[in-house]
């Protein structure tokens, strides 16, 4: 929107009205182990170590809650972030020649944008 008046001195000033925009934030997603019963519980953890960049004892407690539970979550992040993640964890799996099946849904607002893994916008750990 632009307006136009006079200044102190006569002159005519053209001012205009800046509208910001809100950017949402990116909707995230969830990453699940789900448990079966060939995949070694060592490859799991060091999946989770090595792809989502988790310490042992985070990876080791997503790995039981798999084993115990029949499914984990390995980290809530973006769209972009989680399906990378969970193709690289299909490939490996693939590569060592078993079952793990790797997913992603869309997270809940009780998710609190992290639960296990970094949540990080660009995929690098800290």
């Amino acid at each position: 929107m632009s307006t136009r008046r006079k200044d102190q001195h006569g002159s005519q000033v053209l001012t205009r009205t800046k509208t910001r925009q809100k950017h949402k934030r990116p909707r995230l997603f969830r990453v699940l182990f789900h448990n079966d019963d060939y995949t070694p519980m060592e490859f799991v953890v060091g999946v989770l170590e090595q792809i989502f960049h988790l310490s042992e004892n985070d990876a080791t407690r997503i790995m039981l809650q798999v084993h115990n539970r029949g499914i984990g979550v390995a980290g809530v992040f973006p769209y972009s972030v989680a399906e990378t993640r969970v193709a690289e964890t299909s490939a490996a799996a693939e590569k060592a020649e078993y079952p793990l099946l790797c997913t992603m849904e869309p997270a809940t607002d009780t998710d609190g944008g992290n639960d296990g893994g970094k949540g990080d916008d660009d995929g690098s750990a800290s």
